[in-house]
């Protein structure tokens, strides 16, 4: 097939189905045959009766409109793309066990099948150059792959190194961060501090000399900033990390929704993959914690940013715990709760440490 065969769904299909645009499939391939309606000897009615359908059938129906060779042989001049698997893996019917392990993927098998991504190659560079549309794109994607080890995103090791997180970096970075903001909140609720970079370990100096309200403040900032984060972890997993409705098709959008959250649930086992790099955390976090500065003082701003980061801590911590450990009875429900998300409707239970905003913004998932 030429370079200009995309590989398309029954949904993509469906959607062209008027005189402005008229698209048909056949044994697997999908034809455009906009251009052709004025030109169909049993006239453009005929054909509008089926578009957006599969014309395999009515094309051999004598009764309908019998066709020759030679206009199947036309018909390949309008080919514009061909049909992908329908198998699926995520299903209204799926349960989660405690002892949950799926088997590992086939990589040749899996790539002959479905011509999505070859396992045995990097990634990115095959989803910035796929030839599949956004609709094939979004239903592969969310068909969980598994294997023993990490897939590659990259080909260089070093850019390949920066992909890959073990779920112990995360405290180790963010907990002194949080421990530090917490203490200049103390602080500054008995006056400002000077900028950071000029002296970093005033609070620490000055710790004996604060007043108990001082701590009494901080603590109340800081629960509030845990509150805030759930519902920040609620609202980037459902409004950014799947904002597949307002996805532009196109290449570059695709490869981004892939890095962001698209190879969690392609590759929702790897146990590198499971928490957040430090700088793709700093880079999302930093218009929150901008605008906390622009709407509260510096001390609550500060109280605030330390509880959302100590709940992230959590968070991504707890996230590793649902995929790969034996867990204590809520964490157990809410194992279940979120591989269903995964592996049941991966449009419903965005809510990774607690079921609340989904019960709230009406996407609780029935387990």
């Amino acid at each position: 097939m030429s370079q200009r065969i995309r590989i398309l769904t029954t949904e993509d299909v469906a959607h062209h189905n008027t005189s402005s645009s008229c698209w048909v499939s056949r044994n697997g391939k999908v034809y455009d045959v906009t251009s052709f309606l004025h030109d169909h000897p049993g006239g453009d009615d005929l054909i509008l009766n089926h578009a957006g359908k599969d014309v395999g059938e009515v094309m051999k129906d004598e009764v309908e409109h019998d066709h020759s060779e030679s206009a199947y042989e036309m018909l390949e001049e309008y080919v514009i793309g061909r049909l992908g698997s329908d198998d699926t893996v995520v299903r209204d019917d799926w349960e989660a066990t405690d002892d949950f392990h799926p088997d590992n993927t086939d990589s040749l098998k899996d790539y002959e099948k479905n011509q999505f991504l070859d396992l045995r190659k990097p990634l990115l560079r095959q989803v910035w150059e796929a030839n599949f549309s956004k609709s094939y794109y979004l239903k592969q994607v969310h068909q969980p792959r598994h294997l023993p080890e990490s897939a590659r995103l990259f080909g260089p090791d070093i850019l390949e190194m920066c992909t890959r997180t073990v779920w112990y970096v995360i405290p180790m970075f963010w907990a002194p961060i949080a421990i530090y903001l917490f203490l200049r909140s103390a602080f500054q609720f008995s006056g400002p501090l000077p900028h950071l970079l000029l002296n970093p370990a005033l609070p620490l100096t000055a710790l004996r000399d604060l007043p108990a309200s001082n701590w009494t403040n901080a603590l109340i900032c800081f629960g509030l900033g845990n509150v805030f984060w759930t519902f920040i972890e609620y609202t980037l997993h459902r409004f950014l990390f799947h904002i597949d409705e307002y996805l532009p098709d196109r290449p570059a959008f695709l490869t981004l929704h892939f890095m962001l959250h698209g190879i969690h649930h392609y590759l929702p086992m790897d146990r590198l993959r499971l928490v957040m790099p430090p700088p793709l955390f700093m880079a999302l976090s930093l218009p929150f914690t901008q605008l906390g500065h622009v709407l509260f003082p510096s001390a609550v701003a500060n109280g605030i940013v330390s509880g959302a980061y100590t709940f992230y801590i959590l968070y991504d911590c707890m996230h590793y715990a649902l995929h790969h450990s034996r867990l204590p009875a809520y964490m157990r429900e809410m194992k279940k709760y979120h591989l269903a998300h995964h592996y049941k409707n991966f449009e419903l239970g965005f809510g990774v440490t607690s079921k609340v905003w989904d019960i709230v913004f009406n996407t609780l998932l029935p387990v």
